[in-house]
């Protein structure tokens, strides 16, 4: 049987293939400390639960609107409008199952084959994955660490931009970086975008992972929101990662399209999830404010524990569940060449698992220094207390 052309542009979440090795040695009966996978071992807060419980109970199990309940549609309309001062109705939102559809629906209805898209490298690889499917041109930009933690590199940016550009996927709290812009450089992106007209994919799902500070969205910007659709995730802010739940936001003439999406892909999100959205977003919030209590003290103990090790520096940021530690010297000092080596070895002498830079894109020209990825919202710290006294040992050996 042959395989339709397409599917050889289509990519994977690589991060998964690190999963696989993590499995594979864990089988063999090695402990493992997971620091590769994005995913959350904090149960979602009980009123949440309790909520989808009741709703299977009153038989919401059937179909429902495509573009979601109502009930919901108008609070994800009120929260995500409060709290990125924009002035949103339930014409505006699109219920997802999840957050990433609204990557590739927001593509199947704007994309041309052969439009140009810029996208974060280091970053999310489903975006290249979806732009390429779709016909685009991928065209990745990157960025560069300061003083203040990671900053596009906006000259590169601006060079890139060519005629066929039409689009900038901008994720904001920045998954593998854990960046964020500050409002200059906000401001300069909107700028930007204004000037040539691009239409912007705001992938905000860390919004509300943040540990101080306020969370900002491009959408706020006046003149962005005409050009933006919002990405959302109940994911990362109530531990939802697998309830399957977001959705999209943005102008009414595409959220329209993404609603047609969702009869052809899906019929609609199902209907008791869809119930625990809504409870989420007006119930007790206490649940919520215990997630970033429980991050917060993960982050703060694997950044000091990072730092410790000799060669390794990392940026502490305020948003995300992310570090992406700079290891350069260590690989220099142990004299490793092959980064993929590196890590598959240090995943056997340790059990200590993690990602490399090259799961988040093909390093870029000029990339001179080496970072891997850690994520700490599936790990206890005394499991990362104990993970990294192993890693120091062998990586200082």
């Amino acid at each position: 049987m042959k395989l339709a052309d397409r599917i050889s542009r289509l990519g994977v979440e690589t991060a998964f293939a690190v999963s696989d090795d993590a499995r594979a040695w864990a089988a063999k009966g090695n402990k493992v400390y997971p620091f590769h996978l994005g995913d959350m071992n904090i149960r979602t807060p009980l009123n949440i639960i309790e909520a989808a419980h009741k709703a299977l109970l009153d038989g919401k199990t059937g179909y429902c609107p495509a573009a979601g309940i109502p009930e919901l549609r108008e609070v994800i309309a009120a929260d995500l409008g409060k709290n990125r001062g924009i002035q949103f109705t339930m014409e505006n939102v699109s219920v997802q199952p999840g957050g990433k559809p609204v990557i590739g629906k927001f593509f199947q209805a704007l994309l041309n084959e052969g439009d140009e898209a810029l996208y974060p490298n280091p970053g999310y690889p489903i975006y290249e994955s979806q732009i390429q499917f779709l016909g685009g041109v991928a065209v990745p930009y990157g960025y560069t660490m300061t003083k203040n933690g990671f900053r596009l590199q906006r000259d590169k940016i601006e060079a890139a931009i060519t005629r066929r550009t039409r689009f900038f996927v901008y994720n904001n709290g920045q998954n593998p970086l854990g960046a964020e812009s500050d409002d200059e450089e906000m401001q300069w992106l909107a700028n930007l975008c204004m000037k040539h007209n691009l239409l912007v994919l705001a992938d905000e799902p860390y919004f509300h992972t943040r540990y101080s500070g306020k969370s900002k969205s491009i959408t706020s910007i006046p003149g962005m929101m005409e050009r933006s659709v919002i990405l959302m995730t109940f994911s990362k802010r109530y531990a939802m990662t697998g309830w399957r739940l977001g959705g999209a936001l943005g102008p009414k003439e595409v959220i329209n399209v993404i609603n047609k999406l969702n009869v052809n892909q899906e019929s609609c999100t199902p209907q008791f999830v869809q119930y625990a959205g809504v409870e989420a977003l007006t119930g007790d919030q206490t649940g919520p404010k215990g997630i970033i209590d429980v991050l917060r003290e993960r982050r703060d103990v694997l950044v000091d524990l990072l730092n410790g090790i000799q060669g390794v520096t990392v940026y502490k940021p305020e948003v995300t569940f992310y570090l992406f530690p700079d290891v350069t010297d260590v690989l220099k000092r142990l004299g490793y060449t092959d980064e993929q080596k590196f890590r598959l070895d240090t995943l056997h002498a340790t059990g200590v698992s993690f990602c490399s830079r090259s799961h988040f894109g093909r390093p870029l020209p000029g990339e001179d220094r080496v970072y891997i990825r850690f994520a700490y919202s599936g790990i206890d710290v005394d499991k990362i207390r104990e993970g990294l006294a192993k890693l120091k040992a062998y990586w200082e050996r």
